[in-house]
């Protein structure tokens, strides 16, 4: 039976998400990561995944049944624009990742493309490839799928409230800003190439967005 890698080791694991399969480096694999030449990529998305948390409202990290409340966990420019790339999750699933995952918790460590799987595809929509050192707990009741490219995004509706992350803690005022004032850049850069509409109406998302930041 594989253990937990001590560096999680002190990090209380969700009933739910105690029967997922341990990896070689000691993390539990979420439901929706896939499985190649004898190993999990978490990189990558397992086939019909994404279908199959839609379609049966699925939590994306456990893979059970979701309740009244579902959880995006999310980067601080998609609570601008309220988009997110990935179903939603358990409170408690999402709390355990945010915590618990290396790329979450530790601001400076890049994605891993070597030697990509050919079967792994990108997310649909734009994806901000940087690790943005803020995660999102973007809490609603609400979400609606929408096509995009080949792929599928998710409108992350009204939120109930939301909780900031960083490093496996409660993020500082600051410490979102500083993510966020980083990554506008680049939503304004997408948003110059439709036009002036476009920076309108993200103006207004950013405006809209800053009643969500946590208190000074």
């Amino acid at each position: 039976m594989k253990t937990l890698n001590v560096s999680i080791l002190g990090i209380p694991i969700p009933e739910r998400m105690k029967r997922l399969p341990i990896s070689k480096t000691g993390f539990p694999v979420p439901w929706f990561v896939a499985h190649y030449n004898g190993d999990w990529d978490f990189r990558v998305i397992g086939p019909g995944k994404v279908e199959s948390a839609v379609k049966r409202k699925l939590c994306w990290l456990c893979g059970q049944p979701l309740g009244v409340n579902m959880v995006y966990v999310i980067g601080p420019m998609c609570s601008v624009n309220r988009v997110s790339a990935e179903p939603p999750s358990h409170l408690d699933c999402a709390e355990y990742a945010v915590r618990a995952c290396p790329f979450l918790t530790k601001p400076a460590m890049r994605r891993n493309e070597k030697d990509m799987p050919a079967e792994g595809q990108e997310p649909a929509g734009i994806m901000i490839k940087r690790n943005p050192g803020v995660s999102v707990l973007w809490i609603t009741r609400t979400f609606r799928p929408f096509r995009s490219g080949n792929g599928v995004l998710f409108d992350v509706g009204e939120p109930e409230r939301v909780l900031w992350f960083s490093q496996g803690r409660t993020a500082t005022r600051e410490e979102v800003m500083a993510s966020i004032s980083s990554g506008l850049p680049l939503l304004e850069a997408e948003a110059m190439k439709e036009g002036p509409e476009a920076m309108e109406e993200l103006a207004r998302c950013f405006e809209r967005s800053q009643s969500l930041l946590p208190a000074a």
